[in-house]
């Protein structure tokens, strides 16, 4: 059934996919009104991150999302100015250690890593020019809450040199484009998560404001080169060097690297004077979630939607949900609120015939864990149907393979953390769009049961467009 879906929603003319994937999202309702991730289940999913987690980029994803799960007031994606207080809360030490972990064993290794060189480097030796800048956001925030007096490191010069890296030693396009990869100017759209969050990041502390704007040029010029209005304006994933191909995953890795940068400028003491810039990033965001958003299959989403593979995607899903959350919370979009929802309770679902999972929500106050790795034989999350027993999320994406199906995935865990800290920050604020309909209306009780009722009719009439 899943496959069908994914052929309707990839051949169908446009009318037939938004109505397929609406009529399908109704029908998906019932079974996952009630469904959540418990505390201890994403608990064993942070846990199994900081196991695997072993590359630059996985290092970064998983300081952000434990700032943004742990301590979101030092997070940019909260209600709360940045930069954040100097001095940490008592109540904030625990949360933020592994963030400060990170960011110590990043800079205190770096000289081994660099070869012991001076001068602009990147936070960690990489082929990915973009990548170690993920780090950067982690690096600054030890710096700014005075870590150097516990360890010695030179967290600012660090995080300087990562920046004259980037503007000095990395290869660029004609028009200033930062190239993704080291051998030569590749765009990759993965760069919008990596590099921006850190520039802007790096503006409002430094209080630069060239490199801020140089934050928001760089999401501009990438949009420029990848994406492709004769797709429903999805982003291609690499443009200039190779070829370029569609993936869920690129689209949500750039759609979660604006909504950072929007928020970092919103809680800035630059706001008032970057109001333009906001708008377009908030535009950009929803515009990658109308080009998305047609092809998911309820629960999840096709990996490459115009390549046609037939595999799905469960951890681009979750982090495209979390933009969805999050652009609500920073803009007051909240269009695809109800698509966001669907998707979070699809991917918390138990597996059919189980009932060992407690579909209870989690605590909204809750934190993660901040002890280390676990063993092996530590506590999973059996019974629920998109994560294996010992607590992975599946099916995903090889990250380090595109686009092949992959297993084991750092990234994915840490995308489900985002998604689920950004649901309990919308919850918070009043769940604002959660009675929408998918197309923005207001949709009664007896509209939705007949919306039901008609699935059967409307979707068989789908599959017969796919005869002719």
């Amino acid at each position: 059934m899943e496959q069908l879906l994914a052929v309707t929603l990839q051949r169908g003319p446009p009318k037939w996919r938004w109505i397929v994937a609406t009529l399908f999202m109704v029908s998906q309702v019932p079974g996952y009104a009630a469904q959540s991730l418990t505390d201890q289940q994403v608990s064993v999913v942070s846990q199994r991150l900081a196991e695997g987690a072993s590359h630059s980029w996985e290092y970064g994803t998983r300081a952000e999302v434990l700032l943004e799960f742990n301590a979101p007031t030092y997070s940019v994606l909260y209600s709360s100015p940045v930069p954040p207080p100097q001095e940490v809360p008592s109540d904030l030490t625990s949360s933020l250690s592994n963030v400060f972990a990170i960011a110590h064993t990043i800079v205190a290794n770096r000289s081994i890593s660099n070869g012991n060189v001076t001068g602009p480097q990147p936070l960690i030796q990489d082929t990915s020019a973009g990548d170690p800048a993920s780090i950067g956001v982690a690096v600054l925030l030890a710096n700014w809450t005075g870590q150097r007096t516990v360890d010695g490191l030179d967290y600012a010069g660090a995080a300087r040199d990562q920046v004259e890296f980037l503007f000095q030693d990395v290869p660029k396009s004609v028009d200033g484009a930062i190239s993704h990869r080291m051998s030569q100017v590749q765009l990759w759209s993965d760069f919008v998560y990596m590099v921006p969050p850190f520039l802007a990041y790096y503006g409002v502390v430094t209080q630069n404001q060239t490199v801020l704007q140089e934050a928001y040029n760089q999401i501009s010029l990438y949009r420029k080169y990848l994406r492709d209005t004769s797709c429903n304006n999805l982003w291609k994933h690499i443009q200039l060097g190779s070829s370029g191909q569609m993936m869920d995953i690129g689209n949500a890795w750039a759609a979660a690297g604006m909504i950072r940068v929007l928020g970092t400028i919103q809680q800035s003491q630059y706001a008032k004077s970057f109001q333009s810039q906001q708008k377009d990033l908030a535009n950009w965001v929803k515009e990658i979630h109308g080009g998305m958003y047609p092809y998911i299959v309820p629960g999840y989403s096709t990996t490459t939607p115009i390549i046609r593979t037939t595999f799905l995607d469960a951890s681009s899903t979750a982090l495209l949900a979390s933009t969805v959350y999050r652009l609500s919370l920073l803009s007051g979009v909240h269009t695809y609120i109800p698509f966001a929802e669907v998707s979070r309770k699809s991917l918390s679902a138990s597996a059919k015939g189980s009932n060992s999972i407690s579909a209870s929500a989690p605590s909204t106050t809750s934190s993660l864990s901040t002890s280390s790795p676990t063993s092996p034989s530590s506590p999973g999350t059996p019974g629920l149907l998109h994560f294996s027993s010992d607590g992975w999320l599946t099916p995903v994406v090889d990250p380090y393979s595109y686009p092949d199906p992959g297993q084991d995935s750092p990234e994915g865990q840490a995308f489900v953390l985002s998604m689920q800290a950004a649901w309990k920050d919308w919850v918070s604020d009043g769940s604002l769009g959660a009675n929408s309909s998918p197309r923005g209306m207001k949709l009664g009780t007896s509209v939705w049961i007949a919306s039901f009722r008609r699935c059967v009719k409307l979707f068989a009439m789908a599959v017969t467009l796919l005869t002719y």
